[in-house]
């Protein structure tokens, strides 16, 4: 068969990445605006590797219970998969569903690729103080969430964002994922030059539009204004070019999930030497030392030097507080080679949070922290796989997994986070793969 041929599939399973799991003469076929149960016709896209094809649904012929019609009407199955916008992948699939399947992809990858086997349940996010006025939970169908939005704009001035798998600039009428505010700050754009908008909703309600053509080395004056943050009655200040979580949620929704695991570990000790890498703009250091009082001793550790700035003054109230510049890597390798048996003792008595990138901490971070040898660690994972292989190599190092917690902090797509505590006490070695599982489901 060749690209563009059609044909029809039964959907059996998801796979990692946002696609689903159909079988076709034996061979795998992923493919999308789909769900488990239902029977459809879909377009070859891909059928260049021997081991599985690639297909985009372009007819539903038997429904599951659980689709509904598409929160983003220019995404639904019935317009032209290639005119179909990326990022609301769960869209067609009502919410309850849609996290009973974020559930199933983050227990097989804990299973296949870290060979553990814990009781997961994914939560949709929720504000810092129990019992708040409904405005500030989540909606019902999982809209109206995101406060920062990147659109796009191609050499022609068409403005929108990138269809479902490519770099192709699609002109929409709404954005529903986004709050009112930015949505509508998204259909007043006018044509401008080729690149990049960005639009950012912080706590003040305002919108900023932040353009970023193409070809420009340096941020504007825009992107490196100050902004103010909140969690709970905590200011965190941001640049409006800079990192900050997406969902108007989210960071209440990590501080108290994070808050929560830290309550249950021993008290945390100000004078030992406790670390938050990946540090963003100090998030989860203040968050350490707000649970170790006044004289913790924290380091956030953070490659974007306007970041690092922002910490810096975020964390002025803890005396014992730094932000350091660095990727995490290499600051973790010279403070393997040059910290003193005083420093690594603090270290061991000390608690880590790390928040990383879609790609994991990845093995010599890992490594270095378990020959640092800290009494906790708390991983905040954005993507399953990623925090799997980062477990198993954390288990070979003599550390285990007490609990997770998984977070739907981007619905209606296919994202989901988690967060691991992760204690020493583990076998040297994961147990071998279970004979008679089924190949593994990813489609990456």
């Amino acid at each position: 068969m060749e690209t563009g041929d059609e044909i029809e599939l039964d959907v059996t399973d998801i796979a990692h990445g946002g696609v689903f799991v159909a079988r076709h003469e034996g061979r795998v076929v992923f493919v999308s605006d789909t769900l488990p149960g239902e029977r459809v016709r879909a377009r070859l896209t891909d059928v260049g590797k021997a081991s599985f094809w690639r297909a985009d649904t372009v007819e539903v012929l038997d429904p599951s219970p659980h689709r509904r019609p598409h929160v983003w009407a220019s995404a639904d199955v019935g317009t032209a998969p290639e005119d179909r916008p990326g990022g609301a992948e769960f869209g067609h699939i009502a919410r309850p569903h849609q996290l009973a399947l974020k559930e199933r992809v983050l227990a097989d990858a804990l299973r296949r690729f870290a060979r553990i086997e814990p009781a997961v349940s994914v939560e949709e996010a929720r504000p810092l103080v129990a019992g708040a006025a409904a405005a500030g939970a989540e909606t019902a169908d999982g809209t109206g969430w995101r406060t920062r939005v990147s659109l796009h704009v191609d050499a022609a001035g068409r403005i929108g964002p990138y269809a479902a798998r490519s770099h192709r600039v699609i002109p929409v009428e709404d954005l529903p994922l986004a709050t009112p505010a930015v949505a509508r700050a998204a259909r007043a754009l006018a044509a401008r030059a080729e690149g990049r908008i960005d639009l950012v909703q912080p706590a003040d309600g305002r919108v900023r539009i932040l353009p970023r053509p193409e070809g420009r080395a340096r941020p504007d004056a825009r992107e490196r204004e100050l902004l103010i943050e909140r969690v709970g009655d905590r200011e965190f200040r941001v640049d409006a070019g800079g990192f900050w979580q997406v969902h108007r949620l989210a960071a209440a929704t990590l501080w108290q999930t994070v808050s929560r695991r830290l309550a249950e570990l021993p008290d945390l000790d100000p004078e030992a030497w406790h670390l938050d890498l990946y540090g963003g703009v100090g998030l989860f250091a203040a968050l350490l030392g707000q649970h170790g009082g006044p004289r913790t001793r924290v380091t956030s550790v953070e490659s974007d030097a306007a970041a690092t700035e922002r910490a810096g003054e975020n964390l002025a109230e803890w005396v014992g507080a730094r932000a350091e510049t660095g990727r995490v890597d290499r600051w973790l390798a010279q403070l393997d080679r040059t910290a003193s048996a005083a420093e690594r003792a603090r270290l061991g008595r000390g608690v880590v949070v790390l928040d990383p990138p879609r790609a994991g901490a990845g093995r010599p971070v890992v490594e270095a922290l378990g020959r640092l040898h800290p009494s906790a660690i708390v991983y905040v994972a954005c993507d399953p796989v990623a925090l799997a292989r980062d477990l198993a190599t954390f288990r070979a190092a003599g550390y285990a997994p007490r609990s997770i917690d998984g977070l739907d902090l981007f619905p209606n797509s296919h994202h989901v986070e988690a967060i691991a505590v992760i204690l020493p006490g583990a076998a040297d070695e994961p147990d071998p793969v279970p004979e008679g599982l089924p190949p593994i489901t990813s489609s990456t």
